[in-house]
């Protein structure tokens, strides 16, 4: 065989033209100038020593032009006088290990004399070769041709992937055909120096000999010059050259396989409506399915057969049924699956890269084969020759040089075959490797095919397995490698669409839609994303806990799937040093561009679907998986080339916006505090904000979801619980309308909630999130206290700027995302950051000053109140992690006792209602925490320490007083209402709109009813708990006459002649456990049992009466709530009480006509203990104590004051009792 060798390249800049069949060709770039078209070559003079290229002499005699002519149109009268030649192109590497290839010496030679027409390898009726063929397509048909495992073995003995110092010129193939047509005039003494094959030197020590050579070359491209079959293609021009003179065919190789792949493709363009592949019917497979005649455009269906190749997509022939309509002869047919489908152009070009793409196939066939002959370097060298003239040839095909230019907007016919994962293992690599050193060769080719992918992934749903053939596709194209070069990520960013600029407010929903990775980021399981997936996932009649299981198992595998390629694509942009900006840039896009997803009220039409931004940030957080926090500058936020646009009117932790703004100016005179922004850092803080715009708004809509569940459940069923009612009436048809709507909403919704349990309560999403969460909040802590995780409390009472002046929500996202998942997903609470977790709650809990927002550690109580064993029993382990740390024990319960007090005002105009829920946590946090031993000493102390702890009690008077008196009054109505509705007679003859209206208001009550009392069982049971333990502070002057008044109003109304109003139906409903309730009340009364309190009930003229307590102790003993023991100690009391009030009676002394100036102004009650205030005010002590124990300021000033900055008034003292004296005297 004739050596590979090399050919100088023509001159840099140098372009080749020519006309077939009156077209004119593209002007091709230096690479493909030998390949062009087929129409124009240059002459080569050959030698010994190698193959070189000729100047151009001249145009050919019209006598050659004609005899070319009627060459390639297939006349048989006109003797060829030129043989087609090729240029020759370097060698790709050999295997490993592979000797190196032989010189001209050992060049495997071909005796033309030795192989006539008559002797040649395809025979007299091609029955050898016919053999050979169908074993290679047998192989071919049985084994993946694009099979990593299979191919990469025989492909590195031919190509080698990273390649990038091999110039364009030594890369690329050069095809040279000389077709004969307007070419240029050579000396004709140029074709007697052709290396005849008697001239070339024979196989010395080779196992192949040169028929064996010549016939694995006709094996490959099916063809034949000597006989016509079906099996093979007929080369008219070829033939009629080995007829002519054998000996001037061709120089060596390479000419030979240049003229044949020329003529073949020739064939194609020149016919006009026959398939010249047509032939290829006995033993080959099509590389695309069946196509439809009305548009001409191609199926593949991407459902392949398993047993078969999935280089195949349906059986037929290659060359007929592959390209014939749809009923067409052949066995070709559309499977059942034709819905997943990719069309492709049914014309010239696709049957040339058809074949082409076969040619390239078998050559991995061949050296599967046969790996020990195909090892050999004459034959390797060969083998990979035929595979760079099929790439060079398809390039040619895919930029329309055979036939007519391809615009860039139409479809690339690669794009098919790719979806379709049918490419032989190699072929896009080397096809990217022979043309990215040319850009204008490299740009022509490969954009269509990137605006194919991305058209195709429009249109993928995660309603079938289609989605995955664009992602990988584009995947495989981004990760191909030259050195350190990725030629198609450089593309990418190239493209208009890469980062399109905003031309509306909606920036984020136009990026998604827009850009070119927008359509494969989109694919998403959420039902208001993509309805093609709760269409058939989740319309069936009945939707089973156990298949929504497995639906969303499967969903949430298909959705991994996809962004392990989303993530391999962006990580290859990144890695690429000439991209890394402007994904960089992308990734930052993305986050400013959807900023207002974040708030409460969102346009959803503005801005990227839910979707769009978890694939968005699982990708973000795989990049930063692998992120120390030692490389991440926590300043990057303040730095002023920070690539996320924060909102002037961001709120921060602690500060300011004006100090916010102050402190960066002054770091802004310093350039030299900031550093140079590292990717780590600029990573961690878009990974930071992407979950606060895709997983936060996602939970919110998740439990939003919820809620309207449940108040379409609710209606529901009040409609149908009530239908005797209404069924008969005026309104019937209205009811049963809303009935049917809310039915079909409430299915609508439970369908929506079956996709986004799908799509958001991944666990191992889940994980990935509360993960990344602990990342940041070591950051947080390390901003805190520089000597973490030794940190110590109480932190310095200065707040670090860096922390003060971070945005909020980095605390508050930390806080909804533990909330969120302790409802909804547990189990995935306890990984390796749940220790920073904990420590991070309990730090942020005993610093509150480090925070401005009351709501943002209300948010932290409520985490914590959720963890709560007697909330969720699931999260016991964590609670215990929390209440056992090291820095909770001593610090905890002070610091939610004083919160549980100044949340009393928190600035908003909700502040009166929203306390009670604080509270009724913290109450439920503090009953867990009295049983654990370490904080039961804590509790103590502050019981006897003072102050704090008589605030607390105060409140707890305050919200008591309120829950019971609201609940129980909302009780009565409820009464009210129902028996009204029981009277039917009475309740018809009330007007409809007073019967709506009664109805309203019952349900209103019902809803006030339950919230209150659940609040007040919790305030009672604090209580009881307390007095239990600590009578003391309950005791004191500005507290025991307000509690033993609460405890007494609320037996009234439990046992007072109006208790009858509280009896309701399904008091359980309501929470309202009237038994309970008097037990807890009666002890609290026994608990407190002394001479103070016996005096502090006697004094409330309000609601005591001996007639009341006498109630109370029947009532007991009728229901067994107490014990004989316990109900004789409740007895004593209240003779106790009855005697100090008839003391009281007997020494009543009137000092109503006192002087105003010894009545306290604000109650207007005697003064006894008389102080003057910072304003010069002068009030009775224990009622502005009182009055400090619900707020710290002056109450006609509205000033700071405290207990400290009271001033007595002694004078003034001993003024009011010598006047009560004198009173008691006149008495």
């Amino acid at each position: 065989m004739a050596p590979l060798q090399r050919t100088a390249p023509p001159r840099n800049g140098q372009v080749l033209s020519a006309k077939v069949q009156g077209l004119n060709t593209q002007i091709l770039p230096n690479c493909f100038q030998a390949a062009l078209s087929s129409k124009t070559a240059v002459r080569r003079n050959t030698d010994r020593q190698g193959v070189l290229w000729a100047p151009f002499t001249g145009l050919l005699s019209p006598q050659i032009r004609r005899r070319r002519l009627a060459r390639l149109a297939g006349g048989s009268s006109s003797q060829p006088s030129t043989p087609l030649t090729s240029p020759q192109r370097e060698t790709p590497p050999g295997p490993p290990g592979a000797a190196p290839a032989p010189g001209p010496s050992h060049s495997l030679g071909l005796n033309v004399h030795s192989m006539t027409p008559a002797t040649s390898p395809i025979g007299a009726s091609g029955v050898a070769h016919r053999s050979q063929s169908s074993e290679g397509v047998s192989s071919l048909s049985s084994s993946p041709s694009n099979s990593l495992e299979t191919q990469s073995q025989s492909l590195s003995r031919s190509q080698s992937m990273d390649i990038d110092s091999v110039s364009c010129e030594k890369s690329m193939s050069q095809v040279d055909v000389d077709s004969g047509i307007e070419n240029m005039e050579v000396d004709e003494n140029d074709r007697r120096e052709k290396r005849s094959l008697t001239d070339k030197e024979p196989l010395s020590g080779s196992e192949v000999s040169e028929e064996q050579a010549l016939q694995l070359v006709c094996k490959i491209f099916r063809v034949s010059w000597k006989d016509r079959d079906r099996d093979v293609i007929f080369l008219n021009s070829l033939s009629a050259q080995f007829k002519q003179n054998p000996k001037e065919v061709f120089s060596d190789f390479k000419d030979l396989i240049g003229q044949i792949l020329m003529e073949v493709l020739m064939m194609s363009t020149q016919a006009r409506d026959e398939n010249p592949f047509a032939s290829l019917t006995a033993t080959s497979q099509p590389i695309a399915a069946a196509a439809r005649s009305p548009d001409r455009s191609l199926m593949l269906n991407m459902g392949s057969n398993p047993g078969s190749s999935p280089m195949f997509c349906n059986v037929g022939s290659f060359g007929s049924s592959s390209l014939s309509s749809v009923g067409g002869s052949g066995s070709s047919s559309v499977s059942d699956s034709c819905s997943d489908h990719f069309t492709i152009e049914n014309c010239k070009e696709t049957e040339m890269l058809n074949y082409l793409i076969e040619c390239f196939d078998r050559v991995g066939i061949e050296e599967r084969k046969a790996p020990k002959m195909c090892s050999q370097p004459t034959v390797s060298q060969l083998l990979s020759n035929i595979r760079s003239q099929c790439i060079s040839h398809a390039a040619l095909v895919l930029q329309g040089s055979l036939t007519q230019p391809r615009s860039l907007q139409q479809q690339s016919l690669l794009v098919p075959y790719m979806l379709c994962r049918n490419l032989p293992f190699g072929f896009i690599q080397e096809l990217v490797r022979t043309t990215y050193q040319d850009e204008e060769v490299f740009k022509q080719i490969f954009i269509p095919i990137l605006q194919g992918l991305a058209v195709a992934s429009k249109e993928c749903s995660l309603d079938s397995d289609n989605f995955k053939y664009p992602l990988m596709a584009l995947c495989e194209l981004c990760e191909i490698k030259f050195g350190k070069t990725h030629p198609m990520c450089s593309l990418v960013v190239s493209l208009p669409l890469w980062l399109p600029k905003s031309l509306s407010p909606g920036a984020g929903r136009e990026l998604q839609r827009l850009s070119y990775l927008g359509a494969f980021f989109s694919l998403s399981v959420f039902a208001e994303d993509d309805n093609k997936v709760v269409e058939k996932y989740f319309s069936g009649p009945a939707i089973t806990l156990e298949n929504t299981r497995v639906v969303s198992q499967s969903l949430q595998h298909y959705l991994e799937l996809a962004r392990q390629e989303l993530f391999k694509i962006l990580h290859s942009i990144l890695m690429n040093g000439d991209t890394r900006e402007a994904a960089l840039s992308y990734m930052a896009a993305v986050v400013n561009a959807n900023m207002k997803k974040a708030q409460m009220q969102t346009d959803d039409r503005l801005v990227s679907t839910d979707g769009f931004m978890l694939n968005f940030l699982w990708v973000l957080q795989q990049l930063s998986t692998k992120i120390k926090l030692e490389t991440v500058d926590p300043m990057y936020i303040f730095h002023p080339r920070c690539r996320i646009e924060l909102p002037t009117d961001e709120t921060r932790v602690k500060a300011t916006m004006e100090e916010v703004a102050a402190w960066i100016a002054e770091l802004y005179r310093d350039p030299s505090l900031f550093s140079e922004p590292k990717f780590p850092t600029e990573c961690f803080f878009l990974t930071l904000h992407a979950h606060h715009l895709s997983i936060l708004p996602s939970c919110r809509r998740y439990i939003r979801r919820l809620r309207a569940i449940r108040e379409l459940n609710r209606t529901v069923e009040d409609l149908k619980n009530n239908e005797s009612q209404w069924k008969d009436s005026p309104l019937a048809t209205r009811h049963r309308e809303m009935l049917k709507r809310c039915k079909t909403q409430l299915k609508k919704l439970v369908r929506c909630k079956a996709c986004a349990d799908a799509g958001l309560l991944d666990e191992n999403f889940l994980r990935r999130c509360l993960n990344f969460y602990g990342m940041v909040i070591q950051l947080m802590l390390r901003i805190l206290d520089p000597a973490y995780p030794n940190i110590k409390l109480p932190l310095t009472p200065e707040v670090p700027k860096v922390f003060a002046s971070l945005p909020e929500f980095y605390v508050e996202d930390v806080a909804e995302f533990l909330f969120f998942i302790v409802q909804y997903a547990p189990q995935v609470l306890y990984e390796p950051c749940t220790q920073d977790i904990v420590m991070f709650l309990v730090v942020m809990l005993c610093n509150q000053n480090y925070i401005r927002n009351p709501y943002l550690v209300a948010k932290l109580v409520e985490v914590m109140f959720m963890t709560n064993p007697a909330v969720q029993p699931r999260t016991q382990k964590f609670f215990e992690m929390i209440e056992n740390h090291p820095l909770s024990t001593k610090l905890l319960v002070p610091s939610l006792m004083k919160f549980y007090t100044d949340v009393e005002h928190t600035g908003a105009t909700s502040e009166f209602y929203d306390k009670f829920t604080i509270r009724y946590h913290i109450s439920t946090i503090f009953k867990s925490l009295w049983q654990n031993i370490a904080h039961h000493g804590t509790f103590m102390e502050e019981f006897n320490s003072g102050k704090q702890f008589v605030r607390y009690i105060n409140m707890l008077i305050n919200d008591t007083t309120f829950l019971l008196d609201e609940s129980l009054e909302s009780l009565k109505r409820i009464h009210e209402v129902q028996e009204e509705m029981k009277n039917k007679e009475q309740w018809d003859l009330l007007p409809r709109d007073q019967q709506q209206a009664r109805q309203s208001q019952l349900a209103q009550d019902e809803r006030v009813s339950r919230s209150y009392l659940a609040l007040a069982t919790e305030t009672v049971d604090m209580f009881h708990i307390l007095t239990k333990q600590v009578q003391k502070p309950f005791l004191r002057p500005e507290l025991g006459p307000r509690l033993a008044a609460m405890l007494n109003f609320n037996l009234q109304q439990l046992c007072g002649p109006k208790c009858r109003d509280l009896k309701v139906e399904n008091p359980e409903k309501y929470g309202f456990e009237p038994k309970k309730l008097l037990d807890q009340l009666t002890d609290i009364y026994l608990q407190l049992d002394c001479a103070r309190f016996a005096k502090a009930i006697a004094d409330d003229q309000r609601s005591y009466s001996k007639e009341l307590f006498e109630e109370v102790i029947s009532k007991m003993r009728k229901a067994g709530i107490k014990s004989t023991i316990a109900i004789e100690k409740f007895k004593l009391l209240a003779e106790k009480v009855e005697e100090i009030v008839a003391k009281n009676a007997r020494a009543e002394i009137d000092y109503s006509d006192a002087p105003d100036e010894f009545r306290d102004p604000l109650m207007d009650t005697l003064m006894t203990d008389p102080v003057r205030l910072p304003s010069g005010t002068i009030m009775d002590r224990s009622i502005i104590l009182r009055h400090l124990l619900n707020s710290s300021t002056d109450p006609f000033n509205r000033q700071t004051l405290t207990e400290n900055m009271l001033e007595p008034v002694p004078e003034l003292k001993e003024q009011i009792q010598a006047w009560m004296r004198d009173k008691q005297n006149d008495h």
